[in-house]
């Protein structure tokens, strides 16, 4: 995984809700056709818009809510980084599960706008606006939540270390 990601970013406000990224119509479709929904509820047909390597940034307690695997259907999106004021704990970690990067970062609505370009990078814990120039910092992800991620998610660190069989029946 490249830790230097760069993209057009979506924004978000404050308290967006993983019913909001995980719909309950989610649940009875394909696993494919997930990601088509989210955000739905407050931007009807933004799912379509989003290309792989795009970044979601949002205000603070973005993800609270339910257990909903949200976090899937934003990396099913290809949303590569979410940077957000503050984030859910529990949104945190089911993100690190499936291998999407997410990062706490103080004032990053205010210097980031939609549409404007952006390079994360993940080990020196910097956001550069390529836009507008603007900077800020956040702290990184702990190594070892890096080293999940890294691999694609719990299930893949699971299978290397022969936890889970990698060829089931």
């Amino acid at each position: 995984m490249n830790k230097v990601l760069k993209g057009k970013v979506w924004a978000f406000g404050d308290n967006i809700n993983t019913d909001l990224m995980y719909p309950h119509a989610c649940y009875t479709l394909p696993e494919e056709e997930r990601p088509l929904h989210t955000m739905w509820a407050n931007r009807p047909g933004w799912a379509q818009q989003v290309n792989s390597g795009d970044i979601l940034v949002a205000g603070k307690n973005f993800g609270v809510g339910s257990s909903r695997p949200a976090a899937s259907n934003l990396k099913g999106l290809g949303i590569s980084v979410v940077v957000a004021e503050s984030v859910n704990g529990l949104f945190l970690r089911n993100s690190v599960n499936v291998g999407l990067p997410v990062v706490s970062c103080q004032g990053v609505s205010g210097i980031v706008r939609e549409g404007d370009t952006v390079t994360v990078n993940l080990e020196t814990g910097t956001l550069i606006d390529e836009t507008s120039g603007k900077t800020a910092e956040f702290r990184p992800l702990p190594g070892f939540l890096m080293d999940i991620i890294e691999a694609g998610g719990i299930i893949e660190v699971l299978r290397k270390n022969g936890y889970i069989d990698s060829n089931p029946l």
